[in-house]
């Protein structure tokens, strides 16, 4: 088994008298997909942000390939190779793909933008997700499908070194076959060695793609279980309890989080 890229040990965050995130243990694995699955307030996004570096940690540590890493902001934690696809999906419907991909990152050459070269790479890296539903990279973002925009912005985050992708509720309002597509999308971006956290309420989802499962209650991981020996029956109830069977938190450090 390959050692994990990324991995949090004992992270812990407050907001005040508030503590969401309670020793915390998280680890992502290359070419693997890891589901990060919990009810509405459980902490999935406190966790996010603070693997993005929005949110400092009060306490506990990160590392990256092993080694300690701190994390300020999300500038830094995409150097190191981790990315985000937020919900939103932060791209400009006025542009285009290629423009999109390369928004805030342009390249230039003797201070022009090179246009040629960026419509290249962009048509290179969705080539190579093998993705076949978008037929030119000079479409403009308005004119594409909830699923077309999921695999731009997709396609965007792994754009250059990423090593981490994380996806939130990369499915949510989308079609049976847009769902598919970016299922698909999701399987080969780990198929290609990198590591992918999937954010999601869609238990569907989830046991069709993930290696394995990570289950937040209440601000603490109730237990982590390969997608391949459990079902959903079980990952829910650690959803909604924190155990199932002999798996998951004690009745004492369940009460405990409450």
């Amino acid at each position: 088994m390959a050692d994990p890229i990324l991995q949090l040990k004992q992270i812990n965050k407050s907001f005040g008298p508030v503590h969401v995130l309670h020793d915390i243990d998280f680890s992502v694995y290359p070419g693997e997909v890891t589901a990060l699955v919990g009810d509405n307030g459980a902490g999935k996004s406190t966790l996010v942000k603070c693997v993005a570096g929005i949110y400092g940690i009060d306490s506990g540590e990160m590392l990256w390939e092993g080694k300690p890493v701190h994390v300020h902001d999300p500038r830094s934690a995409s150097a190191l190779g981790i990315k985000f696809v937020y919900q939103d999906l932060a791209l400009a419907d006025n542009l285009d793909i290629t423009q999109n991909m390369f928004l805030g990152r342009e390249i230039r050459k003797f201070g022009f933008l090179s246009d040629g070269e960026m419509e290249s790479k962009a048509r290179e890296v969705l080539t190579g997700l093998n993705v076949r539903t978008v037929s030119s990279v000079r479409q403009v973002v308005a004119s594409l499908s909830g699923g077309q925009r999921q695999t731009v912005a997709i396609a965007k985050a792994v754009l250059g070194e990423s090593r981490v992708v994380f996806l939130d509720e990369p499915t949510a309002a989308l079609g049976v076959a847009q769902t598919r597509q970016v299922l698909d999308l999701v399987r080969r971006l780990a198929d290609q060695g990198l590591g992918v956290v999937l954010i999601s309420h869609n238990m569907n989802d989830v046991m069709e793609v993930a290696d394995r499962v990570a289950a937040l209650y209440l601000g603490k991981i109730a237990a982590e279980v390969f997608a391949k020996d459990s079902s959903t029956a079980q990952i829910v109830e650690l959803i909604t309890a924190g155990r199932s069977g002999d798996i998951g938190l004690s009745t004492a450090t369940a009460n405990e989080v409450m």
